[in-house]
């Protein structure tokens, strides 16, 4: 049995309002953390992140998901979902969200997680960067063609230009999936983030950052010090949010 620890926080950064949403929900056996960063413009990517957090997690509740494929297709039917939700001429007609969402089983020590667009999922061990989800974005292609190096992404003028996210047609949306090649060990931490955080932050900054944090809520307060930092010189740099569940062995009785 592992004991579990989550933190998060969302922050509008320098715009008018948060389109940003996370949330997280556990029964005796599963944790599942969704966290989702929508667009749409006047409202509609707010009101389409909190509609992925909802779904994810009220249809995971009601039948939890043990392996990525039954996951993939839960982030299927909420794309279905918030596509009927759509009303032409309001702030919801043309909504999307990037989404990503990590169940860990707790008892039996697995995880796997599913996700659309380019907020991601890292997973951590002895404090170093053991797997992370791959974005779908035009720049992510570029990377995996050789055109760019994965240092060149942060500063890309197209780095925001997604192939993927929950609102577009079923037969478009991409989904990728993973269950953990490995057991989840005592000590393991996950981040789930949006682009308003990665941007600014690479590998060796959470890796440190990391290192240094006494707990899940110290780290995620550094994360963003270290954010509001780094995007000091753009007055409205975006939203971000963060979502982090570090294990540790439970306590045995």
């Amino acid at each position: 049995m592992l004991a579990l620890e989550v933190a998060l926080l969302s922050d509008r950064g320098g715009r008018k309002y948060n389109e940003d949403a996370c949330g997280h929900w556990h029964s005796k056996r599963h944790l599942v953390c969704v966290l989702a960063d929508g667009a749409g413009g006047h409202g509609g990517g707010d009101i389409a992140s909190r509609l992925a957090v909802q779904e994810l997690i009220g249809r995971f509740s009601e039948q939890p998901s043990e392996k990525a494929a039954e996951l993939d297709r839960l982030l299927r039917v909420t794309n279905d979902v918030l596509i009927a939700q759509r009303v032409p001429g309001t702030a919801r007609q043309d909504m999307h969200s990037t989404v990503v969402c990590l169940v860990i089983d707790f008892v039996g020590h697995r995880a796997h997680w599913a996700h659309a667009g380019d907020s991601r999922m890292y997973w951590f061990r002895n404090g170093r960067v053991m797997d992370r989800t791959r974005d779908h974005s035009l720049v992510q292609s570029l990377v995996d063609s050789g055109v760019l190096t994965p240092e060149q992404v942060r500063g890309h003028p197209k780095r925001s230009e997604l192939r993927s996210a929950l609102g577009i047609a079923a037969d478009l949306l991409e989904v990728s999936s993973g269950d953990g090649g490995d057991q989840v060990q005592p000590g393991d931490a996950f981040l789930l983030c949006t682009d308003g955080l990665w941007e600014y932050l690479d590998d060796a900054v959470l890796e440190s950052t990391l290192a240094a944090a006494p707990n899940p809520g110290a780290w995620i307060g550094e994360l963003a010090a270290q954010v509001r930092a780094a995007a000091s010189h753009k007055a409205s740099h975006d939203n971000f949010s963060a979502l982090t569940v570090w294990t540790r062995a439970a306590p045995e009785g």
